[in-house]
This record gives structure tokens, C-alpha cells and sequence, in this order.
């Protein structure tokens, strides 16, 4: 077995490592999610080490003494990440001429062949799901024999047949044994999660099919396929040994209400445990099975509403009705569940109007925290595809050479500028009302640690929106 490094980079200062641990930009307020598609695949190899670079301060300095101690790098990328990652792997590669060095990830997923082109120092990238496939190598197999792989050798560029993909999920082991081993759980932090929390995947893909979703469409896969009860139980139990300090658990599945009587029953055996739970969900989930995960523990749902303009929602085949997201919302909130919401401006469609949609709705469904981003056009996504078709795609990237988000999309009728500029405004007009600034002070006078991390945010908060003036 190769001695093996699992790292997910160092980057720009402020990098937030968000979903999939290597988020596209900065953000509002700064927040580290786990790495869990890196330990994942660590912890199916023996006396590996996952090293997580941001959210422990380390910078390129303080990880090439790790390159000497090691036969094998596996470095998470995204799009945005690429760039720089390249270059932490070119640093690896002179600490140590004869460290293998493969990339996974979303972006080298869609682009093998171009990412192994953009350097000498990447010797393979893995293709779709990961897991199997960096075990195989680091077994020591030959990378001709490793399905889902492209590799160089001899100067050339190579491709083995796809990897199935994972249907029995069982088969992969518990990730918090990794977290234990190897990260510092207090340094993970959520600004609508309760501190310290956990978060781990109980199953992958998606049953939703919006265009704009990155994970669904290059590695989770469409179908939801998931872990078992008691399978997912078990880690959670093990979480709680580990971890008793922890005051939360985050299912970071894409919607872990795609499986109703699933989810029912995991709630049933949380509740006996007495664990306060979060996930993800769609915003169609039916009253009934609502109070059953409200009653068993779960705390807050992160809903992703995207847009106040149906025929938006029709585009990106969101698969929602907005007098649907009214009536969950309105259900939720008198169960005493907390939603933060997730809205996204310059979809395709979009428009000043569409827009002033959009603010108006969130404003009347109030989530009680709520977050805006700009439409990213990831390569692999059918949104991509569509503004390539379309001509909506400027020469701008993801991110600036600052980190922070810009908008990659503009249409005839609606300038990137005006896309990037309504983020602010909305975010004003939704946090600056009488009514949620009320809110959120009497949450803040009740708990001395909401206190604390609300004043921390606000301040991130207003240095964010001054950094994206131009």
C-alpha cells in the first residue's frame, strides 16, 4: 500500500470551503464544510492522512514538508481552485520528484484529458465517483488496470474504461473515524448550524434535475442511491463517541427528502437517540412527514427556493410550483422547524423584474437566514451547456483574482454588472427590515453564543459587501 496523502489544498486568504470542501468563492460570511469527499476515499485506505489546509491555516509552506513523507497525493479542485492547485502540486512535485500525484474532483471529471494537459506535475485524475479508484492506485495497481482513470505516461495521455458506479453505499466506510484521526472539529463552522457540528452524506445523487446543480451532473449521479438505516445510525452513534462536544448533525445529501419513508425512519431512530439533526431538503415536503423529522429531532432545513418566478423554475427544471414552496414554508414554520434559504440570481430567464420577483418572495416566505449567489455555469452542467449554445458566457471567469463570485452569465436584456449588483441590494432589502433585525436580535439576547458568532457574521458581513465594490 502507498503511503498516501489526502489534501485539500491551501488558497487565497478567506478561501470558504464549502460544498464539496473546495467552495468557488469567498463568501459572505466565512464557513468550512467537511471534507468529506476526501475522507471518504481515506478512509478506505490504510495509514493514509487527510490534510485539510484552510479551515487549519495552513499555507503552501506549512504542507511541502508533507511531500517527503509520502509515495501518493490526492488533491481535491474545483473550476475556480483549478489554477492554484495546479500550482500546490508543482510544489509538491519539486519537494519530492518521485510523489504520484492524482487530482479528483467535479472539474477533472468533466475535463480529464485538458486538466492533465495544464501540468507535468499531475500524473492521473479520476473519473466520476473517486472512492474505488484512488484505492486501486494506491494498492499499487498498474493505472492501466484502475477503471475510471486517465493518466500520463510516456508523454502521453490515457483513459481506462468508466468505473459502475456505487450501488451498494454500505460498502463504504464510516467517514467520522477520519474525522477523528485526522481533523479538528471546532474549526468547521456554519453560520445557521449550531457550533461544533458534524456533517456527512447518507447516500449520493439527486432525483431533481436543475440544470444548474454541479454534483448531480459530474459525480453524485441522478439516481438518489443511498446507505441503509442502520448503516447510517451506526456512523452517527460513532459520531457521538467521537465527537461529544458536537451539538449538531448536518446530512449534507443533495436532498435527503428525495426518500420520504427513508428519511422517516432515520428520524425515528435519531429521536431515540436524542440527536438534533439538519439536511438539505426540497421545498415540497408534505406536512405529515414534516412533524414526524420535526419530532424526532431536526432542528433546521436548508432549502434551496432559487427563484421567486416560476418560469424560472420551469428553466432550470427545478420541478417546484411556488404555491407549493408557500404552503412547506408556512408548515415548517408553524412546526418550529428553522429554514435557511438559498436563492440564485441570473439564472437563465432572468430579468430586472424577475429579480424584483425574487426579492419580494423571499421577503414574504422570511426564512429565518437566507443566501444569495450568482448563477455559476460549471462545466458538465446543462446550464453550461446552454449558455455555450446561447452566447451568454462573457471571457469572465467564476471568480475574480480576488476569490469572490462574479457573474460568468449576462443576456440581452440583463448586464453581468446588474446581475452582480443585485446581490447586495438583495441581501439589504431582506436583512435590513424592522421585522428581521427584531428577529435576530431577540435570538441574539437569548443565547450568549448566538451572540457571539451574530456579531462575528455581521462584521464578515459588512467587509464582504466592501470588497465587492469595484
Amino acid at each position: 500500500m502507498l503511503r498516501t496523502l489526502f489534501l485539500h489544498p491551501p488558497s487565497w486568504e478567506g478561501f470558504d470551503g464549502g460544498a464539496g470542501s473546495r467552495y468557488q468563492a469567498r463568501r459572505e460570511v466565512r464557513s468550512f464544510w467537511y471534507p468529506t469527499w476526501l475522507a471518504q476515499p481515506a478512509a478506505l485506505v490504510p495509514g493514509s492522512r487527510l490534510v485539510d489546509a484552510p479551515p487549519d491555516g495552513l499555507g503552501l509552506a506549512d504542507v511541502l514538508p508533507l511531500a517527503r513523507l509520502y509515495d501518493l497525493a490526492v488533491l481535491h479542485t474545483s473550476t475556480p481552485s483549478f489554477p492554484h492547485d495546479v500550482r500546490v502540486a508543482e510544489a509538491l512535485r519539486r519537494e519530492n520528484p518521485r510523489l504520484r500525484i492524482g487530482f479528483v474532483g467535479a472539474h477533472v471529471a468533466v475535463h480529464p484529458e485538458e486538466s492533465l494537459g495544464g501540468s507535468e506535475a499531475i500524473d492521473f485524475v479520476a473519473r466520476g465517483e473517486f472512492d474505488f479508484t484512488v484505492r486501486e492506485v494506491a494498492e499499487g495497481r498498474p493505472l492501466a488496470e484502475v477503471l475510471g482513470l486517465s493518466y500520463r505516461e510516456d508523454g502521453r495521455i490515457h483513459s481506462t474504461p468508466a468505473r459502475p458506479v456505487l450501488e451498494d453505499m454500505d460498502a463504504l466506510p464510516w467517514v467520522v473515524d477520519v474525522y477523528k484521526r485526522d481533523l479538528t472539529v471546532e474549526h468547521y463552522a456554519i453560520g445557521y448550524l449550531q457550533h461544533p457540528y458534524v456533517s456527512l452524506y447518507t447516500g449520493r445523487g439527486c432525483r431533481s434535475r436543475c440544470t444548474f446543480c454541479l454534483w448531480p451532473q459530474t459525480v453524485g449521479g441522478g439516481r438518489y442511491r443511498t446507505r441503509s438505516v442502520a448503516h447510517v445510525v451506526g456512523e452517527i452513534v460513532q459520531a457521538r463517541r467521537h465527537f461529544p462536544q458536537v451539538r449538531e448533525v448536518f446530512f449534507d445529501d443533495d436532498t435527503f427528502t428525495d426518500d420520504l419513508p427513508r428519511a422517516e425512519a432515520i428520524a425515528r431512530e435519531l429521536g431515540r437517540l436524542g440527536v438534533t439533526w439538519s439536511c438539505n431538503a426540497k421545498a415540497n415536503v408534505p406536512y405529515e412527514t414534516l412533524r414526524v423529522l420535526k419530532d424526532n429531532g431536526l432542528r433546521l432545513l436548508l432549502v434551496g427556493y432559487e427563484s421567486g418566478n416560476q418560469r424560472i423554475l420551469n428553466n432550470i427544471k427545478k420541478g417546484l410550483r411556488l404555491d407549493v414552496a408557500r404552503r412547506f414554508t408556512r408548515d415548517a414554520k408553524a412546526l418550529g422547524i428553522t429554514i435557511h434559504g438559498t436563492f440564485i440570481l441570473g439564472l437563465p430567464g432572468e430579468s430586472r423584474e424577475t429579480i424584483e420577483e425574487t426579492v419580494r418572495y423571499a421577503c414574504e416566505l422570511d426564512p429565518d437566514t437566507l443566501q444569495v449567489s450568482i448563477a455559476a455555469p460549471y462545466p458538465g452542467t446543462a446550464m453550461h451547456r446552454e449558455a455555450l449554445e446561447n452566447g451568454w458566457l462573457g471571457e469572465r471567469a467564476l471568480v475574480d483574482g480576488r476569490g469572490l463570485q462574479q457573474s460568468a452569465l449576462s443576456y440581452p436584456n440583463l448586464a453581468h454588472t446588474e446581475i452582480f449588483d443585485s446581490v447586495e441590494t438583495f441581501y439589504r432589502r431582506f436583512y435590513f427590515r424592522p421585522r428581521k433585525i427584531f428577529a435576530l436580535a431577540g435570538e441574539m439576547l437569548r443565547d450568549r453564543r448566538v451572540l457571539t458568532r451574530r456579531l462575528r457574521e455581521g462584521a464578515e458581513f459588512v467587509r464582504f459587501l466592501a470588497r465587492r465594490a469595484p
